[in-house]
């Protein structure tokens, strides 16, 4: 007997999950948070490639790889968004897998099996650290006016890496960065879609984002500059790497360090991202606080636990995330339908690979620029407040790491207020972190 649902219970229950994400606070509706939900896949579904890729250098199958890339992916952008209301989506991380694969695996001798270990001890701690409401507190300790100068930094981050990515920014010997070659036909595929996706925003099309990126793989494809070559890859393909951690082998002494490096890393890399999104996304309240931090922290522990059993390297929020962000996207529903597009992934991944570099190239500059729009919020008459916040919003793309750019923005904002008499105890947090950051640096330097 076939049981058919009403109307009138099938709206009660879209209303309820519209009261649940918030949308009439966040002023939002469904159209909008999915077109954000595919804007944010869309702009990070390079990562289903790219991080295989890297990984498989230490000897992992890139099939296994893919399979688990998708699935931590899911998990943790659907956790975060269920959980946490948050338009945030996680993925391993860039620059975490690079070192994972070329420093512990490639120049330490550390197994693959092993390295996996370490960061599943890395997600075990960051488990610990947000029941204890440690990392709660360490989002605290870090000073509100800093907020804008992190989104500013990011939203630089951000643009930087779409510029290199379609060839516009190329490395040079003599200048360190220079102009590329305009005239390469992905650049000049990459500088139309900038135009496409900045008109589309001069009319204030709201899915400007993806029907930028969209019509600019389209271009590529009718041009012949789009080059896909589709690879064999079934799901079962993850029993490879899923549960090959080593865990007893990480727990030795000599990996300690590699541990406190994904976890430090992936710590205020996160805490710098979700600021940053926070920030764009008006979801930070007039305290200067972040709501339900403990739900946001739970679900990108989790998802680099998982990630560590299945096969990939750390997972982290994604500042890609963005771009759904400027699509308009507020609540977790942005976050949920970018994990459920990870999940379609894991059985089309080949076709993902038919979206070029060029096409989510422009959306990463657009999606930068927008970011800048925070500095203005900026004491910049204020010495104690200007010149923090500038190191802040120059060293995060500059070092190309968000990590380092709070480190230097904090060391600085503390030694000020130290040196000039306006240290407070209560504050005194960030001062320890301040101490640790500097301790840090001078550790790095020694090695």
């Amino acid at each position: 007997m076939t049981t058919i649902t009403s109307p009138e219970k099938r709206g009660s229950f879209v209303s309820a999950l519209e009261r649940y994400f918030l949308f009439e606070a966040l002023e939002t509706n469904w159209r909008t948070e999915i077109l954000a939900g595919f804007t944010t896949f869309v702009t990070m579904a390079y990562i289903v490639f790219v991080n295989p890729a890297i990984l498989h250098e230490t000897g992992m199958p890139v099939a296994a790889v893919t399979a688990a890339t998708c699935c931590c992916a899911a998990l943790g952008s659907i956790l975060m968004g269920a959980l946490a209301n948050y338009p945030i989506a996680l993925a391993p991380g860039m620059g975490l897998n690079a070192y994972f694969t070329y420093t512990v695996v490639k120049h330490m001798g550390v197994p693959w099996q092993t390295a996996l270990g370490a960061v599943f001890l890395s997600g075990v701690i960051f488990l610990l650290l947000t029941v204890g409401g440690i990392r709660q507190l360490l989002v605290g300790a870090i000073p509100h006016e800093l907020h804008a100068a992190v989104a500013g930094g990011v939203g630089l981050f951000i643009a930087f890496i779409g510029l290199r990515n379609a060839g516009i920014i190329v490395a040079d010997p003599a200048t360190v960065v220079g102009l590329g070659n305009l005239r390469n036909p992905q650049t000049a595929l990459a500088i139309f879609g900038l135009l496409l996706i900045a008109l589309l925003q001069v009319f204030r099309v709201r899915a400007s984002m993806l029907i930028g990126i969209m019509g600019t793989a389209l271009t590529g494809w009718a041009f012949s500059l789009v080059h896909w070559h589709p690879e064999a890859y079934r799901f079962s393909d993850i029993t490879a790497t899923a549960f090959k951690l080593d865990i007893r082998g990480a727990l030795h002494i000599g990996v300690f360090e590699i541990i406190f490096v994904f976890l430090f890393v992936d710590l205020f890399d996160n805490i710098g991202t979700l600021v940053a999104v926070s920030q764009k996304a008006g979801l930070i309240d007039a305290q200067h606080r972040i709501a339900r931090l403990n739900r946001i922290f739970f679900a990108d522990a989790t998802a680099t636990i998982a990630g560590s059993l299945t096969g990939t390297s750390t997972v982290v929020s994604y500042i890609e995330s963005s771009a759904g962000v400027a699509a308009g996207g507020r609540s977790g529903v942005t976050a949920i339908v970018t994990g459920i597009l990870f999940i379609v992934a894991l059985f089309v991944a080949p076709l993902v690979g038919a979206i070029p570099t060029a096409a989510t190239s422009p959306a990463l500059i657009i999606v930068g620029g927008l970011m800048l729009s925070s500095i203005s919020e900026i004491k910049w008459s204020d010495p104690l407040i200007a010149f923090p916040a500038f190191l802040t919003l120059v060293t995060i793309p500059l070092t190309y790491s968000i990590a380092n750019g709070l480190s230097f923005g904090i060391i600085a904002f503390a030694l000020l207020h130290i040196f000039s008499g306006r240290f407070r105890w209560q504050d005194w947090l960030l001062y320890v972190l301040a101490a640790l950051f500097l301790l840090r640096f001078i550790y790095m330097a020694k090695g």
